[in-house]
């Protein structure tokens, strides 16, 4: 015990030979297996992780970079403008839960309105702060895809683009979910339906315009998308631009976001109107709350968790096979007439 006035000896930081030592395994096998190694037993790996967490050991990552040419770190890049109430929690929380377990750790960058959104990713690739990135709100001919294509930089992407078949995404139908909003409107009734899009150069929101136009000439009734206002804006923006719309005889509404769904339910609410009496609005989600706030929104759900968790095991899949085919996968909700809520 340490005389009183006399600081305690600081506890020795764990190093590969500390996990090396207790777990009787030479310091190349305990590198190799902290590096997930494919030819190594499994539960040598979980031996080596189990007491690498209980020493508290975190590798040196200047180290590990040298030796092994990664940092072992994915890097999601994301506007600072996204709404928190929108989908990019659940991202997050899904990304980081699918690198659970793994030698990989996730970093989240950002970019601010105005500034070029290839500037973050150009900076992370250039000064090799990460083995791979991840990022959404993609566009048709996305900058940012070519020039990591052009590269051969490891990356993931929350949506497709024009070349798609050549990279790693995971996507939801917006154009089934813009087809089955006209089509659930037109069974209550509706003719005249306003649609609040994402931003209109983001591939998304194309193809929901695709998809309620779809739906719009298959079952006559008249579409309009708000083209003064999107699904990422400002609520106060919204609901003014659905107020502007509404005394022109609006009485559907298809909304692509949670805030965008609130937003309008204020503004037609101001106006004396009321859901499920003249009026109806359909929605996408990422976490049921919409029911909550207004029962009568139908409220159509997308699998955000579901995305993030191949999003981080195509990154993954991305940086350690190269030549292997890129991980996609594309959630369809279904219509259904019985119900007023999307597929769970």
């Amino acid at each position: 015990m340490a005389a009183k006035g006399t600081p305690a000896p600081v506890q020795e930081k764990p190093t590969l030979k500390t996990i090396a030592r207790i777990t009787g395994l030479a310091v190349a096998t305990v590198s190799r297996a902290l590096a997930d190694a494919p030819d190594l037993r499994a539960d040598t790996k979980a031996l080596v992780r189990r007491v690498a967490d209980e020493l508290g050991y975190v590798p040196n990552r200047a180290g590990l970079r040298l030796r092994t040419g990664r940092t072992q770190v994915i890097s999601l890049v994301m506007s600072t403008e996204h709404d928190m109430m929108n989908n990019t929690a659940r991202l997050i929380s899904s990304l980081a839960g699918a690198m659970r377990g793994t030698t990989f750790h996730l970093n989240v960058s950002y970019y601010f309105p105005g500034e070029d959104p290839l500037k973050p990713i150009r900076h992370i690739v250039e000064m090799g702060l990460a083995d791979a990135v991840i990022f959404n709100q993609t566009q048709p001919a996305d900058p940012r895809v070519a020039w990591l294509m052009e590269r051969r930089f490891p990356f993931a992407t929350h949506g497709r683009t024009l070349w798609a078949s050549r990279h790693a995404w995971a996507d939801f139908d917006n154009m089934a979910f813009g087809a089955i909003a006209v089509r659930r409107l037109a069974r209550f009734g509706r003719r005249r339906v306003a649609v609040v899009a994402p931003p209109l150069n983001q591939n998304y929101a194309q193809d929901i315009v695709a998809g309620v136009s779809q739906a719009a000439a298959e079952t006559g009734i008249e579409v309009r998308v708000l083209s003064d206002t999107s699904s990422d804006r400002p609520s106060g923006e919204v609901q003014a631009t659905v107020a502007r719309a509404l005394p022109d005889g609006v009485d559907g509404l298809v909304c692509a976001s949670t805030s965008s769904a609130m937003a309008s339910v204020a503004a037609l609410e101001a106006h004396g109107m009321r859901l499920g009496q003249g009026i109806d609005l359909v929605a996408k989600e990422a976490i049921p709350f919409l029911s909550l706030f207004r029962r009568e929104i139908i409220a159509i759900e997308e699998d955000v968790g579901r995305a993030g968790a191949v999003l981080a095991r195509a990154a993954i899949r991305a940086i350690r096979e190269p030549e292997a085919p890129p991980l996609q996968d594309l959630e369809t909700p279904q219509d259904d007439q019985d119900l007023t809520k999307g597929p769970t």
